[in-house]
């Protein structure tokens, strides 16, 4: 399951989680992030250890802006309160899952 979260929850559902926690920064009129929406689903489904979160940057600007999101989509991982990993930019299922796993 995907969580959409605002600036209020992130600290909550990101930064004090105790899972991997994978961040998908996105927007509504970005063409990349409709086409990277259903492959995030798909690795929800198959990592029940990690925990998905989207962000929406034109709702969420604060968060977006504090960890410097510039293009999108852009995920970033987090472990333990600590970002750990980035990707900018469309990226195959296989690679999203690749990074997930470089984690864990």
């Amino acid at each position: 399951m995907i969580k959409h979260i605002n600036d209020s929850e992130f600290e909550n559902e990101v930064l004090k989680s105790n899972e991997l926690v994978l961040v998908d920064f996105w927007a509504t009129w970005c063409g990349p992030c409709k086409m990277l929406a259903p492959l995030v689903e798909e690795l929800a489904i198959e990592f029940k250890n990690v925990k998905f979160a989207k962000v929406d940057v034109d709702q969420n600007p604060l968060v977006s802006m504090q960890y410097g999101i510039q293009s999108i989509p852009t995920i970033k991982l987090f472990k333990d309160g600590k970002q750990v990993d980035t990707s900018t930019g469309f990226m195959p299922k296989e690679a999203i899952a690749s990074l997930i796993k470089n984690n864990l």
